[in-house]
This record gives structure tokens, C-alpha cells and sequence, in this order.
């Protein structure tokens, strides 16, 4: 008799932690799939769905946490992307800090004057510089020196010849941050863990 316990005991918690997960999922994370090259080669993106990347975001950790340098937050568009149309959320690489001085310099990302290693995520190569921004009225937010203001991020692509980003358009307040990429279920031969360096 005391077996059989046991065993209803085990099958219980195995089923309860199988739903505790199911409702996680269900509630605290969102699938997207990746509709730009913006942020090869760490995903694959392409207006074809089928063919794109597909992560799962975790929408729990910031309510906990604040973003940090080196994340890939999926947002919504800030209200300068709203005046040009833009609907859709963004997925993009977190690159400056609330209070951090920012500034493109030969290539490169600067922050408080001191340049960013980003070798484990934009390949070599590639300048980061604001030629990929389109002349519009206002001139590129970093063509000068900006100071990345309170509960706000400065986001970039890893594709830096081809990503339409902060350099463009300005910081990401943090009211607009839907999660963090955390794991990519398709293709199936690149399933794993997103690596937010």
C-alpha cells in the first residue's frame, strides 16, 4: 500500500510541474519570429516566416531585472517609429545604459569615450557608423554625441550594414520593452539557447 502512494505521489508532482511549466510558457513568454537581416549572423531573419528564425521571449525577467548590455529585446516602436509608420515590433541588441554618453568614432561604438568590443556578435569588417540611416528632416540621433537618458536604451543590430536602429531613431524607453530572446526553436538544426553576450 505504501508503494502504490509513493507512486500516485511522483506522478502528481510530475504532472503538476508539467502544468506549472505549461502555464509559464503560456503566460510569461511570446513566439516571434525574426522578419529582418538586422540581426545576422547571431538570427536569421527574412520576410518569409517559414524560412526566419523562431524564438521564444521571455516577458517575466524585466519585471524583476533591468535590461543589461549585450540583451536582444524584442519592443514595441518608439513613438518616433510610430510617426514613420512602423507597427510592428523590433528585435535588436541593447548596446547603451541609461546615463551612458554614446558616440560613433572610426567605426565604432564608443561609450563614455571608451571604445565597445563587439567581436562575438558583428562580424568583421563591419562599420558601425550612421550611413544606414535614410536622410530624413531630422539628421541621425548619432551623428553627435548623445547622453542616453533615465529608464531609456540605446539598441543596435548585429547586421550593422543593414539594420535601421537607435542611430536612426533615438533610445527605447524601457515602458516599450516586451522581453528578452532567450531561446530559438526553428530551424530545427539551430535549436538552443540564444546567447545574450
Amino acid at each position: 500500500m505504501p508503494s502504490i502512494n509513493r507512486k500516485l505521489i511522483i506522478e502528481g508532482s510530475v504532472i503538476l510541474v508539467f502544468w506549472i511549466f505549461a502555464g509559464y510558457i503560456l503566460i510569461f513568454t511570446e513566439i516571434r519570429w525574426i522578419p529582418s537581416g538586422a540581426m545576422e549572423p547571431t538570427l536569421h531573419g527574412t520576410p518569409n516566416q517559414w524560412e526566419a528564425d523562431k524564438i521564444i521571449v521571455d516577458k517575466l525577467k524585466y519585471k524583476f531585472y533591468q535590461p543589461q548590455r549585450g540583451d536582444i529585446v524584442v519592443f514595441y516602436p518608439t513613438e518616433e517609429l510610430k510617426k514613420e509608420q512602423y507597427q510592428d515590433a523590433f528585435i535588436k541588441r541593447v548596446i547603451g545604459l541609461p546615463g551612458e554618453k554614446v558616440q560613433l568614432q572610426n567605426g565604432k561604438v564608443y561609450l563614455n569615450n571608451k571604445p565597445l568590443s563587439e567581436d562575438n556578435y558583428v562580424s568583421p569588417g563591419q562599420n558601425t557608423s550612421i550611413d544606414v540611416c535614410s536622410s530624413g528632416a531630422q539628421p541621425p540621433f548619432l551623428a553627435e554625441p548623445q547622453t542616453i537618458p533615465t529608464d531609456s536604451y540605446l539598441v543596435l543590430g548585429d547586421n550593422r550594414n543593414s539594420s535601421y536602429d537607435s542611430r536612426c531613431w533615438g533610445v527605447v524607453p524601457r515602458k516599450n520593452i516586451i522581453g528578452r530572446a532567450v531561446f530559438r526553436f526553428w530551424p530545427l538544426n539551430h535549436v538552443g539557447g540564444i546567447v545574450n553576450n
